[in-house]
């Protein structure tokens, strides 16, 4: 997944913007316009790298040429050197936390992701690791590009990309089967309904009323394992996809995955990923 290369170079030239200020002040006092320098990335752990396209335009911006550059998603090891550049030192320091900024959060989300498909993979090779929609405001883009990247599916990005009925829809609106026929009626039918459901009648009500996925949402093990045994007996598992959502994350997922659902969506890959270490060093100034 990317954006188009001119809508992205818009939102990283902002991120620029916002980190530049007026300029750098400290850079612009201590070196001479004149340095040229060669600088290397380098991740500072084991991982998964994410925002090696998003990093070079950051320095593409800056007059700043790249020399070498590893793929995104790559599996790169400590102390490896992932982007090579080349430019003013003036301009690689003043675009150095951006691009490190972008690299690393991204990289951390791809990383984690990684570890949590791999986790899945040991139990059953089909349930898809999808993110949701718990991201930062302004860079869901990215983080879910990074999920991406890592291996895991991006769900939806915006509230036009599906129908989702929550709990808190159905707490004004009330009953599950008149908003599905509402949303069926009224909204195009290229869009999938999928309805949030807390208890193991609603996950009936649901399949009954035609919903396309079924989120169970913070259901236990046994609790989900309980309403899945009770759509087979009616007949329903096969006519819906099922979602495990809510509380689940890399000490638990196992628990779910042994019952093969669908889709495990983990708020945690985003919200919970810790950054991956990675910094910038001069090789060469003249």
């Amino acid at each position: 997944m990317e954006l188009p290369k001119t809508i992205l170079k818009r939102i990283i030239k902002e991120f620029l913007e916002v980190d530049v200020g007026f300029g750098d002040i400290t850079t612009n006092t201590l070196i001479p316009d004149n340095i040229q320098a060669t600088a290397e990335i380098k991740a500072r752990e084991n991982g998964v790298v994410a925002g090696i396209q998003e990093a070079i335009m950051v320095f593409e911006l800056m007059n700043i040429k790249k020399l070498d550059n590893i793929k995104d998603g790559s599996t790169v090891k400590k102390d490896q050197t992932i982007l090579k550049i080349k430019g003013r030192a003036k301009d690689i320091l003043t675009a150095e936390r951006t691009a490190l900024n972008i690299l690393m959060r991204m990289s951390g989300i791809a990383t984690e992701t990684n570890s949590v498909i791999k986790i899945v993979r040991e139990i059953n090779k089909v349930t898809r690791i999808a993110c949701t929609r718990k991201v930062t405001p302004g860079f869901q883009y990215f983080e879910k590009r990074a999920v991406s990247l890592g291996g895991g599916d991006t769900h939806r990005f915006n509230l036009d990309d599906e129908i989702m009925v929550k709990d808190n829809h159905l707490s004004i609106f009330g009953d599950i089967r008149k908003a599905v026929e509402k949303i069926r009626k009224e909204i195009s039918f290229s869009k999938k309904i999928e309805v949030e459901v807390e208890t193991i009648d609603q996950v009936l009500e649901a399949a009954n009323a035609g919903a396309d996925i079924i989120m169970f949402d913070n259901f236990t093990p046994e609790k989900a394992a309980e309403a899945l045994k009770l759509l087979e007996e009616k007949g329903l598992r096969d006519k819906v996809t099922i979602e495990f959502s809510g509380g689940i994350n890399k000490n638990n997922v196992k628990n779910y995955a042994k019952l093969n659902p669908d889709v495990i969506s983990m708020g945690y890959l985003i919200h919970s990923s810790k950054s991956l270490n990675i910094n910038l060093e001069f090789i060469e100034t003249k």
